[in-house]
C-alpha cells in the first residue's frame, strides 16, 4: 500500500496538469491536430435552389462597334384586321366663299300651248289626208297653231302631249294624228244609228324639233262624222311638257 501511493500521486498530478493544458486550448480554440485528424466524413446533400438574383446593370450600347452588313429585305406580313371605327371628328370651320357661277342661258322657261275647236256647222273636207281644220280658237298665245291650215308648228324643242277629242254625230268617223306626214296614232269611231252624238277622243306625246309640224287629218272620206253645235264641241289641243332649250339655237 506505501508502494502503491508512492508512485499514485505523482501520476494524477500529472494528469491534472495535463488537464488544465487541455482546458486552456479548448478555451482558445486551438485543438491540437493530433486529436482532430480521422478520416475524410461522407459528402453532404446538395443544397436547396436559391431565389432568382437582381437584375443585373444595362450592359453598353454598341456605339462603338462596328456597323453590321444590311439584311434582306423580309416578306410582307399579312394584313392586320381592321380596326375599330374611331369616333366622329369635331365639325371643321366653314371655308371661304367660293365665286359666283356664270349667268344660266335661260332665266325664263319656254312655253308653248294653244287649244281650238270647230265652229258650228263647218263643212269639213271630204277628201282622205285633208287637214281638219279647228278654226275657232281657244287658245293660241305663242300663235304655233295655224287656223287657216289646222297645223301646229313646233319652235320650242322639247316634249309635247297632243289631244283630239272628237263628237260624232250621224257618220263614222275616222281620223289620224299626224306628224310631217306620217300617222303617229289612228283613232275610229262606228256610227249605229244612235239617236244622240257619240264621243270618240285620243291623245299622244311627240318628241318635236323647230319646223315639226302636227295636225288632225281625215283617214276615210265616208268616216268624217266630226260633229260641233252650241252643246257639243271637236276640239284640237297641245302643250309642252318639257323642252330642250338648252341645247336649242332658239335660245342661244
Amino acid at each position: 500500500m506505501p508502494n502503491l501511493s508512492k508512485w499514485l500521486l505523482p501520476l494524477l498530478h500529472s494528469l491534472l496538469i495535463l488537464q488544465v493544458h487541455l482546458s486552456d486550448q479548448l478555451e482558445d480554440n486551438k485543438i491540437p491536430p493530433s486529436l482532430c485528424t480521422g478520416h475524410p466524413g461522407i459528402p453532404g446533400s446538395p443544397g436547396v435552389h436559391g431565389g432568382p438574383g437582381q437584375p443585373g446593370r444595362d450592359g453598353r450600347d454598341g456605339r462603338d462597334a462596328a456597323p453590321a452588313e444590311k439584311g434582306e429585305k423580309g416578306n410582307r406580313g399579312e394584313p392586320g384586321e381592321t380596326g375599330v371605327r374611331g369616333l366622329t371628328g369635331d365639325r371643321g370651320e366653314a371655308g371661304p366663299k367660293g365665286d359666283r357661277g356664270q349667268a344660266g342661258e335661260c332665266a325664263v322657261a319656254p312655253k308653248s300651248a294653244f287649244s281650238a275647236k270647230l265652229s258650228d256647222g263647218l263643212t269639213l273636207p271630204l277628201n282622205v289626208g285633208d287637214a281638219v281644220r279647228f278654226d275657232k280658237i281657244i287658245l293660241n298665245e305663242q300663235g304655233d297653231y295655224n287656223t287657216e291650215t289646222g297645223r301646229f308648228t313646233c319652235k320650242v324643242p322639247g316634249v309635247y302631249y297632243f289631244a283630239v277629242h272628237a263628237t260624232v254625230y250621224r257618220a263614222s268617223l275616222q281620223f289620224d294624228l299626224m306628224k310631217n306626214g306620217h300617222t303617229v296614232a289612228s283613232y275610229f269611231q262606228f256610227y249605229g244609228n244612235w239617236p244622240k252624238p257619240a264621243s270618240l277622243s285620243g291623245g299622244s306625246l311627240l318628241h318635236l324639233i323647230p319646223g315639226d309640224q302636227v295636225w288632225v287629218q281625215m283617214a276615210l272620206s265616208e268616216y268624217n262624222g266630226f260633229y260641233s253645235s252650241t252643246k257639243t264641241d271637236s276640239t284640237f289641243t297641245g302643250f309642252l311638257v318639257y323642252s330642250y332649250w338648252k341645247h336649242s339655237a332658239v335660245f342661244e
